[in-house]
Order: structure tokens, then C-alpha cells, then sequence
């Protein structure tokens, strides 16, 4: 099969592509633009995407094209209907880069809580040398023991996420589309009214597009760290930004943006320097052995299609 990578630069130039000839003739690109769909994957029946959206437009130049593998978990940039009409198969990559989120998540969590921001650049500064005292305790940094935080989205990496919160002793409260016994699930306005931090693993869908909306949050508590590493259009950004601007919030952590890159006419442009705010280039899935995990299940996917076989099929 001749298969096509439309945005290798997005997996990390440290990563071995040359072991995906296992599973057909490979042709790699660093990147794709919706105007060099047609000649990158030329006559390929296979194309690798992990951020490149392939809409109605875009499928159209493929011809040849028999299944869309997806190097995420998310799918939201592929035209799903337009492909399930016209008989194309896709695939994710799921459960690849549990630990890896879950890891940055609770990171972000810590940074913001524990104010390392602040105390590092004491250090860094010459402040605590040259002050002539053992230690620094300001700005006041509190326990997460005995704290609620609160989990939006019970996927893989929600219950990751779930089982090091009570780790570190706080108890956790869920929402979920479906609630579970093995929860304690609420609705979305009881996490954010309740929440002393609350991280978000929500997919993408037209249900939950902007469901943290201003109103939603505006209800978050002063002293609540907000967390997102899921998508950026399930949030309101502006509110977000608006909310740390004032006060409104105590801190806030985000690795996924509505516009990746996000842009100086971002709403987080503005508040990206502010010592409670803690911003990453969308990296939280990026781990290299989640990475190199991601790579082995495409090659799985692609050789269960060529079988005949459904694994990790969408559509």
C-alpha cells in the first residue's frame, strides 16, 4: 500500500518514520498545506495526519484514498460524514498518551498551586541570597489534601488524572456524560461551583464545543486553578482570560488553543506573561514514549485494514 505523511514536524524529528515501511511504501512530509493535498498524496490509499484537516475540499484530491489514519486520539479535524458516505476508512490512536497528559496535567496543577513561578525567580534573582534569611514563604501556597478537584471528561486520562488527586488527597468529583458507580459524578455547574481545581479531558464535539461557557465560568471559585488539556474549543477563552484578568480565578494552565499556533489577537496573548497563568505549545500528548507508542499503533491499524479487520475504526 503507498501510504503518506502529511505532517511528520508535528511528531518530533526524533522519531524513527523509517519503521512504517513495514507497512507499505511511505512518502514523509514535514507539513501539508490544504493546497499541497492533491500532490502529497498523489496516489496514496494511506495518509498519516495528525494536524492536518481534511475536509470536504481536501478528501475530494484524494481519489485513491481508502483509509485515513489519525496519529491522536481526537479526530475533529477529519470529515467524518464525508468519508463514512464515500466509504473511506479512519482510525485514532487511542489510550497512546494517557500518562503523558495525566502527567502534565497534574504538572500544571503543582506549578500553579505551589507558586513555583514565583519562588523560582527568587532564586534565580539573587533575592534569596542576598536576603539573608533561611527561607522565603511568600506568596502563601496552600495543601491540595483535603481540596475537591474537580474532573470534566472520565476518559482514560480523566481516571488517570482521578486516581493522582486522591493520591494527593483530595477528593475527586466527576462529570460524565454517562455517570458511573465508581465515581461520584455531578453536573457540570456542581464541578465548577464545588472545584478547588478542575482539569478538563474532554474530546471535541458538537456537544461539548464551548461548553464551559462564560456563565460556567464565572461560577468557578476565586481560588480555583482551571486546567486544560483537551481541546480549546471546548472553553470559552476570552471569559478564561477575562476571569484571570480580574481575579477571578487563581490560576490557570492550558495546552490546547481553539487556533494552534494561537495568535498576538489571542485572548491569551494578553495574560501569557502573568505569573498564574501557565501556558505550553500543545506538547501534553508529546511524551517520546507516548510518541513512539502512537507510531506502533498506526502501523497496527494499517495492517488490520489491509486484513479486513476493524481496530481503532471510526468510521
Amino acid at each position: 500500500m503507498k501510504i503518506a505523511v502529511l505532517d511528520a514536524s508535528t511528531l518530533g524529528d526524533d522519531l524513527d518514520l523509517s519503521v512504517l515501511t513495514a507497512a507499505g511504501d511511505v512518502s514523509v512530509f514535514d507539513s501539508t498545506s490544504s493546497a499541497e493535498i492533491a500532490d502529497h498524496v498523489s496516489d496514496s490509499e494511506v495518509v498519516i495526519i495528525n494536524k492536518v484537516k481534511l475536509g470536504e475540499y481536501e478528501l475530494l484530491q484524494c481519489p485513491n484514498l481508502k483509509l485515513v489514519c489519525v496519529a491522536a486520539t481526537g479526530y475533529d479535524n477529519v470529515d467524518i460524514s464525508f468519508c463514512r458516505e464515500k466509504g473511506i476508512a479512519v482510525c485514532n490512536v487511542v489510550g497512546y498518551s494517557t500518562s503523558s497528559v495525566a502527567q502534565l496535567a497534574v504538572s500544571m496543577v503543582l506549578y500553579l498551586a505551589n507558586h513555583l513561578e514565583e519562588y523560582t525567580s527568587k532564586v534565580r534573582s539573587g533575592e534569596y541570597s542576598h536576603g539573608g534569611v533561611a527561607n522565603i514563604l511568600k506568596p502563601v501556597y496552600h495543601e491540595l489534601d483535603g481540596k475537591v478537584w474537580g474532573i470534566a471528561g472520565y476518559g482514560n486520562i480523566g481516571r488517570k488524572v482521578g486516581k493522582i488527586a486522591e493520591a494527593l488527597g483530595c477528593r475527586v468529583l466527576v462529570f460524565k456524560r454517562d455517570p458511573v458507580d465508581d465515581a461520584e459524578c455531578v453536573d457540570l455547574e456542581t464541578l465548577c461551583k464545588q472545584s478547588d481545581i478542575l482539569t478538563v479531558h474532554l474530546p471535541l464535539s458538537e456537544t461539548t464545543r464551548g461548553i464551559f461557557s462564560s456563565d460556567l465560568i464565572s461560577q468557578l471559585k476565586e481560588d480555583c486553578i482551571f486546567v486544560n488539556v483537551a481541546r480549546g474549543a471546548v472553553t470559552d477563552e476570552s471569559a478564561l482570560a477575562d476571569a484571570v484578568r480580574n481575579g477571578k480565578i487563581a490560576g490557570l494552565g492550558v495546552d490546547v488553543y481553539s487556533r494552534e499556533p494561537f495568535s498576538e489577537d489571542h485572548p491569551f496573548w494578553q495574560i501569557k506573561d502573568r505569573k498564574n497563568v501557565c501556558l505550553t505549545p500543545h506538547m501534553a500528548w508529546g511524551a517520546y514514549e507516548a510518541r513512539k507508542r502512537c507510531i506502533e499503533e498506526i502501523i497496527k491499524n494499517i495492517e488490520s485494514f489491509r486484513r479486513g479487520d476493524r481496530r481503532n475504526r471510526i468510521v
